[in-house]
């Protein structure tokens, strides 16, 4: 626990405050905080899309050798790990950066939660950095109407709602892929568990932000809002420059 003190709990939170101390705003200490991580986190996030778009080419060759070794799993298993490394592609490539948007989300509930005591901003200046100077006074409110130590209903419904959107967003960036994946076991009867799962992850994501932003302070809804719009932001700017591509490659 202490070096995950030292190592994420700390950090952010004199990044916080030293945004804080800039900005006087809480909640802008907040979203400019957000976005640093985001920025920091681009080249990882890169590597998952990218791992995701390797994976998802990959399906219809998956689900061939699937419905072939269907009766020899360790057959399957070692000509799923070959498809891979003819590929060159690592399964699990995308799982280091959702661990850590993961561990950076519950940091910033911790912060957040250690912050907010009844209804206002508690500070605790001993986990403050020596060059980090402790703010006289400390404002909860976000842009003077909000209040981020305490849940907000129209926030978190917002939060949800983004979140659909970016869920919905990539899945649809994913269309010519899945259309691919059925043609590949159109004679497959076996549900395609994936897809599946896709379809549903569209509504329970949502809906567990929405719990998450009604239970919680605001201020985590605040983050959890400004990282998916960084989100959505960057799934547009990459749809964008592969649709620019796939014209460039016709026209020539």
């Amino acid at each position: 626990m202490e070096m995950l003190f030292t190592l994420f709990y700390q950090p952010m939170y004199n990044v916080l405050f030293g945004l804080y101390n800039i900005f006087g705003d809480f909640g802008i200490a907040i979203i400019v905080m957000t976005l640093v991580i985001k920025a920091a986190l681009i080249p990882l996030s890169r590597k998952q899309i990218e791992s995701q778009k390797e994976m998802a080419e990959l399906q219809p060759k998956i689900k061939e050798l699937q419905k072939k070794y269907k009766d020899d799993k360790e057959q399957l298993s070692k000509e799923t790990m070959a498809l891979y490394k003819e590929h060159k592609v690592n399964p699990a490539a995308g799982c280091l950066p959702l661990i850590i948007q993961m561990v950076v989300f519950i940091t910033m509930y911790r912060v957040i939660s250690h912050l907010a005591v009844d209804g206002a901003l508690d500070a605790h200046n001993e986990y403050l950095y020596g060059f980090i100077s402790a703010p006289e006074t400390l404002n909860a409110y976000f842009l003077g109407i909000m209040n981020l130590t305490i849940p907000s209903i129209p926030l978190a419904v917002i939060t949800a709602a983004a979140q659909f959107y970016q869920l919905k967003m990539m899945q649809a960036k994913n269309k010519k892929v899945n259309k691919e994946i059925a043609v590949a076991k159109k004679d497959d009867k076996s549900p395609d568990f994936a897809t599946i799962m896709q379809k549903q992850m569209l509504f329970i994501v949502p809906i567990m932000t929405l719990f998450i932003g009604i239970k919680f302070p605001s201020g985590l809804a605040l983050y959890w809002l400004t990282s998916t719009l960084f989100m959505i932001g960057q799934q547009w700017f990459i749809m964008h420059k592969e649709k620019r591509a796939e014209q460039k490659e016709i026209t020539e």
